[in-house]
């Protein structure tokens, strides 16, 4: 095969496969335990006497640890190295993770959840440069490889936790966070035990980490991947009340259910695609310009089309996603990956996050239910906008 060329990558087709399966697995670390609160948010509410206000909190306090914590993540990248720093932040994920499981209180299932949120940022920026460390002539499809374990893993913590790991724990939401952990401490140990050591040596170049803001390439990607972000979480967060308002409730399961399905066939289209369309700038065009139709469609044909187009939404939204997680790797020299990468996640949650904030605010100071999707329609078209001026002519070697 060629993606276990050996020219570049100095590994065996047997390392490499095993390379492959360790990007998988922490692809899957990225998401597993976090995916696996929304199933038992009732369960904790009760057990902890929760406000609303507390569980918007629990959920959105992750968010804002991809932001905090991704450059502190290059930082461990330069001075530990990928390797070092993944298997640091799959440690920190299952711990917290883990951790929140012995919460007597909010305030130390907030704390317990920040370690697990600082954990999996500082994950995100290391896997691109191990990408390009372990496979540098098939950098797309090893993205699409762990990006698919991330997409995967949302769909396994969502869809167990209820009929399978609850009966298996007696009904304990605490121990069902600490069956989750299982796997994310597992994959820690395997990278630990089984992934190849960075061959090249630590030079000045290496040590740098903080991200260079000036670079309108990193801007660009930034605003590219909140636009993605902003898609998915605004989706996810006013669908429901929005069906609710149309008098709809009974196409929230399915719709919800159609968003974030749909993402699975576009992680595995693009295990093959990937390669062949990071590097196009029509894909994001034109992905752009489908998301909008799809916000569109959506919001004013109503009916059973708000399933079938939340659908088409998820499912280009998670190709657009597998696309730019790649170009850091394809783009960047060897010793900016990650500080590329790094600001990349630092700038475009913060984005999706106020973007949700002001469609909500929106509709409340409106009354229009439709208005807020207009900021899903604007990160749709900022994807597609800001595309062209990407220069795929001279790739990173």
């Amino acid at each position: 095969m060629a993606a276990l060329d050996r020219a570049r990558s100095g590994l065996t087709p047997a390392q490499l496969f095993t390379c492959l399966v360790l990007l998988w697995l922490s692809g899957a670390g990225l998401r597993l335990t976090l995916l696996a609160v929304p199933p038992v948010i009732p369960l904790i509410h009760a057990d902890l006497a929760l406000t609303e206000t507390e569980i918007g909190a629990l959920g959105s306090l992750p968010s804002l640890l991809f932001a905090l914590a991704a450059v502190p993540g290059a930082l461990l990248i330069a001075r530990l190295g990928a390797r070092a720093t993944l298997i640091a932040g799959l440690l920190l994920t299952a711990l917290g993770s883990a951790a929140r499981g012995a919460a007597p209180d909010v305030v130390v299932l907030y704390l317990a959840t920040g370690v697990m949120g600082a954990g999996i940022a500082v994950m995100q920026p290391a896997l691109p440069p191990l990408v390009r460390a372990w496979l540098p002539d098939r950098i797309g499809f090893a993205t699409a490889v762990y990006s698919n374990g991330l997409l995967v893993s949302e769909t396994l913590a969502v869809a167990l936790t209820i009929p399978f790991v609850l009966p298996l724990v007696g009904g304990s939401w605490r121990w069902s966070f600490v069956v989750w952990s299982l796997p994310v401490l597992l994959t820690a140990v395997l990278v630990w035990a089984l992934a190849p050591r960075e061959a090249e040596p630590v030079t000045a170049a290496l040590r740098r980490w903080w991200p260079d803001w000036r670079n309108p390439l990193v801007w660009r990607l930034a605003l590219m991947l909140g636009g993605v972000n902003t898609v998915y979480f605004a989706t996810n967060t006013f669908l429901p009340d929005y069906l609710g308002s149309l008098g709809r409730g009974d196409l929230i399961n399915p719709a919800l259910t159609a968003l974030n399905l749909a993402q699975l066939p576009a992680s595995f289209a693009m295990l093959a695609w990937t390669g062949s369309l990071a590097t196009r700038h029509w894909p994001y065009v034109a992905a752009g310009l489908t998301l909008v139709a799809s916000v569109l469609g959506m919001t004013l044909l109503g009916g059973v089309w708000i399933v079938v187009f939340a659908g088409v939404l998820g499912c280009i939204n998670a190709a657009v996603l597998v696309m730019l997680l790649a170009l850091p790797a394809l783009l960047a020299a060897p010793q900016e990956v990650h500080r590329v990468s790094a600001a990349m996640f630092t700038m475009s949650y913060p984005c999706a996050v106020m973007l949700t904030i002001i469609g909500g605010g929106a509709w409340d100071l409106t009354g229009l239910p439709i208005v807020a999707f207009v900021p899903v329609g604007l990160g749709a078209a900022a994807i597609a906008a800001l595309a062209p001026g990407i220069e795929f002519a001279h790739l990173a070697r």
